[in-house]
């Protein structure tokens, strides 16, 4: 480490395990952008299940240890490599990827990754919109081939993705259902572009729907699918091609201009609290609104 260079606060995880094996440190170097990098002074950072599964070890993608979770970051550019011309310091910005790890007080991103962030939408929102968004437009726009006039399902609706899934087939002219097992969660799906809401948690809902999203195991009779040529479509966001990325950001940027993306912020905790969120995240049910770590 240099003489003189400037430390951060930062969530390091140094071996696979449950969420006790996040820890956080304050002797961590900034890192400095090189070309085609910006670094972001982080002012929120999304928490998405993904992370809990990597940091557990049971995830395909299994980072070099030790490493810093965190993907989806909002923040201000603090200082930009060479060759980067889209952004300067002081902007405001989104990322749907980082380089060095979102939890922590700066965070290195590639260019192509970071979004410009409107007034519109403060730090917490911006920190809601990656995997949720991107993840929710991929699976409706370019894997399901959604259609205006069409019904969708979102089960679970009143977490981050689902509201995220809401907004967009609403936005695109579906019918959308929601499924949510509060009163308090059943209302947010509501006021986010579904038409009609349903309780999980009753014994028949299934039969008020007609349509069943699952989230765990579930047993499949192909038969079943074959008269009505059904497709079961499995998304995985970072199979996205960098152009992919850029027509999605697209999207979601006039959503959020237009005024239909509008994240809904949910539990809010400090760095130094992480592995609680970790905890809470898989293991709370009844979620509402997008899980956030303010810095």
């Amino acid at each position: 480490m240099a003489t003189g260079q400037k430390l951060m606060r930062v969530i390091r995880v140094f071996e696979f395990g449950g969420p006790e094996v996040l820890k956080l440190r304050s002797d961590v170097a900034v890192p400095f952008p090189k070309e085609h990098q910006v670094l972001i002074k982080v002012h929120a950072c999304g928490v998405n299940p993904v992370e809990t599964y990597i940091r557990s070890g049971t995830h395909i993608i299994k980072p070099v240890l030790p490493y810093t979770p965190g993907s989806d970051v909002a923040g201000v550019i603090e200082a930009v490599g060479d060759n980067v011309s889209a952004f300067k310091k002081g902007d405001r910005v989104f990322t749907t990827a980082t380089l060095s790890g979102g939890y922590a007080e700066y965070a290195l991103a590639a260019d192509h990754t970071v979004y410009t962030l409107p007034e519109k939408l403060d730090f917490k929102q911006g920190a809601a919109i990656g995997i949720p968004y991107f993840t929710a437009y991929r699976a409706l726009l370019h894997s399901a081939r959604v259609k205006a006039g069409e019904s969708v399902l979102v089960h679970g609706a009143s977490g981050g993705v689902g509201l995220a899934a809401c907004q967009i087939a609403r936005a695109h002219g579906l019918k959308v259902l929601g499924t949510a097992s509060t009163e308090e969660g059943q209302k947010i799906v509501l006021q986010n572009g579904a038409h009609e809401v349903f309780n999980h948690k009753e014994v028949n809902y299934i039969d008020k729907i007609k349509i069943v999203g699952s989230r765990g195991p579930i047993e499949i009779t192909p038969r079943d699918i074959m008269p009505k040529e059904s497709s079961i479509i499995g998304v995985s966001l970072y199979s996205s091609t960098k152009e992919e990325f850029q027509q999605f950001a697209a999207a979601l940027q006039a959503g959020i201009e237009i005024g239909w993306l509008k994240p809904v912020i949910g539990s809010q905790y400090p760095l130094d609290k992480a592995a609680q969120a970790h905890e809470n995240i898989i293991h709370n049910t009844g979620t509402t609104g997008k899980m956030i770590l303010l810095l």
